[in-house]
């Protein structure tokens, strides 16, 4: 048989020099464990014991004068962060303003110095113009006189231009075309009579005047004795030019 001793706890004296009763110190010492789940309060020895009298809406009141306090922050905060900004805004403008009047003031110095030579600028004016009006007029011009000196080259030697007659494009009006298919595109005809001492080859002088600028085509008119110049013959030619019988003079100064 097992016999279980409890052990003996002797119970503290009183401060008159009694005891307590017996279990009194578990009690206290089971007591002073906080129930599971709830925070632990230390005992505070010796403090001065204080009540809270004051009845809870002061509390409630108090709480909304600091968040009263709070609101007002914000917006005094607030409140100065709008002034930095429209100081900087105006202090932006201020610059703008500075900066366009400048060139306000370099532009009405720039058109007095315009004014100042505009005699100068008006005769730069009329001298282009002038330039673009012989670009435009002389833009189907031929110089007959350089084209008729390569056609009396390409003629056999004995052989001379008696009469010419010429015919050309304006830069208003284009030059008529032939009627046939047959026929290349030309902006001149040129009709000129030859004289010469023997009876011409006319198809060897219409060959040598293929290797003119602009050559299109050449038909021989007639072909005549002059009895009154001896034992001449007198033939009639035409030709037909194009775009490349053009001296350009005036585009290439343009240039």
């Amino acid at each position: 048989m097992t016999t279980v001793h409890e052990p003996t706890v002797t119970a503290p004296r009183k401060p008159g020099g009694g005891r307590q009763p017996r279990g009194t110190v578990q009690k206290a010492a089971a007591s002073s464990k906080p129930p599971r789940g709830s925070k632990s309060t230390a005992a505070v020895i010796g403090a001065t014991p204080r009540v809270d009298l004051l009845p809870g809406e002061v509390h409630v009141h108090r709480r909304q004068r600091a968040g009263v306090r709070r609101a007002w922050l914000g917006v005094l905060v607030l409140a100065f962060v709008t002034v930095i900004a429209i100081i900087g805004v105006s202090a932006l403008n201020l610059q703008s303003a500075s900066e366009l009047s400048a060139a306000q003031s370099e532009t009405a110095a720039l058109l007095a110095q315009k004014r100042e030579f505009s005699d100068l600028q008006s005769t730069v004016n009329d001298t282009a113009r002038s330039s673009a009006a012989q670009r435009v007029g002389g833009s189907t011009e031929i110089d007959w006189s350089d084209y008729l000196d390569a056609v009396q080259k390409s003629l056999p030697v004995g052989v001379s231009i008696t009469t010419v007659t010429a015919d050309s494009a304006t830069a208003t009006s284009p030059y008529p075309q032939g009627t046939s298919a047959l026929l290349g595109a030309r902006v001149a005809t040129l009709t000129f009579t030859a004289s010469s001492p023997t009876l011409p080859q006319v198809p060897d002088w219409l060959d040598s005047l293929r290797n003119l600028p602009g050559f299109v085509d050449g038909t021989a008119n007639s072909v005549t004795l002059s009895e009154e110049a001896g034992t001449a013959y007198t033939a009639s030619l035409t030709l037909h030019v194009d775009e490349g019988a053009y001296d350009n003079r005036y585009k290439d100064k343009g240039n």
